[in-house]
């Protein structure tokens, strides 16, 4: 029997891997697989920077000081390094007194068709956040929470430790989905 913790780690790993795999195979290309294949970009650029993303006024519910990390790089086969060759937003925030204690958002503005991909397969994973006010998925593995969250066209999303529960990454959802989609900002979704 697997345990929780390991069958979380597998379905996160799966999914990372299958949202690559998925906008990769939506580039149209030359059919070529090969691994040295560079595949185009599906994604529209992002213009909105990290500081617009995600002002420091929406930091201040942490209590911490936080500081844009412009040297960091997503981690090979996570979300984020997806974000970056889709031509989407990475932002690495560290807190000032505790270079521990970071937040990762990356935002994606993608084709209808890989949004759905990417929404049913964290709706098969579970844990919906009807809070984010938009279509919104939420996981804690290995003390990290990652929060997804979907103001369409665009993919949200982000992690760190500070998110113990789903609640605790609404700050920066709600800060992200108001810059996006400002006109949905004043009603839920529903």
């Amino acid at each position: 029997m697997t345990s929780r913790s390991r069958a979380r780690a597998i379905t996160v790993a799966l999914l990372s891997v299958s949202a690559t795999v998925l906008l990769a195979g939506c580039t149209g290309g030359s059919g070529d697989a090969s691994p040295s294949a560079s595949p185009t970009p599906i994604g529209t650029a992002v213009r909105q920077t990290c500081a617009e993303l995600l002002p420091e006024s929406a930091l201040a519910v942490y209590g911490k000081t936080f500081e844009q990390d412009t040297s960091w790089t997503p981690a090979k086969g996570t979300p984020a390094a997806t974000i970056e060759r889709q031509r989407g937003r990475v932002c690495h925030l560290v807190a000032t007194d505790d270079p521990s204690t970071t937040i990762t958002l990356a935002v994606a503005h993608l084709p209808e068709k890989s949004l759905t991909t990417l929404k049913d397969a964290l709706y098969e994973r579970g844990g919906s956040v009807p809070t984010y006010r938009v279509e919104g998925y939420y996981a804690l593995a290995d003390g990290v929470g990652r929060a997804d969250a979907f103001p369409d066209p665009y993919w949200v999303t982000t992690e760190s430790t500070l998110y113990t529960e789903p609640g605790g990454a609404q700050p920066v959802v709600d800060a992200v989905r108001a810059v996006l989609q400002p006109s949905a900002s004043a009603s839920p979704a529903g």
